[in-house]
């Protein structure tokens, strides 16, 4: 303080007139310099493995190079520098305007599928798998699991053409498990067209979305649903 040169003044008198702390006072910063040490390491490491997050950049500095700084020291340092703001924003998949959504004419000509989400008395999450035929809103098939991947989409709607025949086209919005490399190169062997609707546009699969409607709540109601009967395929 100027204070305690300028006017001989003791510190604690200085410090009361400021409304400060001698311990504030008389602090002075330790260890300042590794501080850019520090930034330097991280900006080293996130530049050669841009995959990395904090915790890997932590655990490298720590355990392999020997740094014994605490960790939210570093994090702090890591913030500053904005290298937690790297993460890139999914990208939204595009998709052209599949058309009207027309009335098949005949059976297996286009069906619909879609997932829907509900929850045991224990917690545990479920997922069903429902397949409708859209020319007399039959549903065809409902697949029940705690987790439904890619193949056991596949496994489902092969059963499900064994008894029924192959659809011409499959209509589905843009999960995961319709995406996948997996399903396309199925549909391609049967020769069955992928017709996917726009990200955000549930009304472009209306079918399946009325039937699923059905599904949860006219089936808890009346005890069968009104638009055909399902065959119910656990897992195996």
């Amino acid at each position: 303080m100027k204070g305690v040169a300028k006017h001989g003044i003791s510190v604690r008198l200085a410090c009361v007139v400021y409304g400060i702390s001698e311990t504030c006072y008389r602090y002075q910063a330790k260890l300042s310099g590794e501080n850019a040490l520090i930034a330097d390491g991280l900006l080293k490491l996130t530049q050669a493995h841009k995959r990395w997050g904090f915790g890997l950049c932590f655990l490298y500095l720590r355990n392999v190079k020997g740094y014994a700084w605490n960790h939210k020291r570093v994090y702090r340092i890591y913030r500053e520098l904005e290298l937690n703001l790297r993460i890139k924003p999914r990208r939204r998949i595009k998709r052209g305007y599949p058309g009207e959504l027309a009335v098949p004419t005949a059976p297996n000509q286009v069906w619909s599928m879609d997932f829907m989400g509900d929850q045991l008395v224990s917690g545990k999450s479920l997922r069903t798998f429902n397949v409708l035929d859209d020319y007399n809103r039959e549903g065809l098939g409902i697949e029940v699991d705690l987790s439904l991947p890619a193949q056991r989409v596949i496994r489902a709607l092969d059963q499900i053409i064994e008894w029924r025949g192959k659809p011409a086209a499959l209509r589905c919005d843009n999960g995961p498990e319709y995406i996948s490399q997996a399903l396309v190169e199925w549909a391609n062997r049967k020769r069955i067209t992928l017709i996917y609707i726009q990200p955000g546009k549930p009304t472009q699969n209306a079918y399946i979305e009325r039937f699923n409607r059905t599904a949860r709540h006219g089936t808890a109601r009346h005890g069968t649903a009104r638009h055909g009967t399902a065959r119910m395929v656990g897992s195996a």
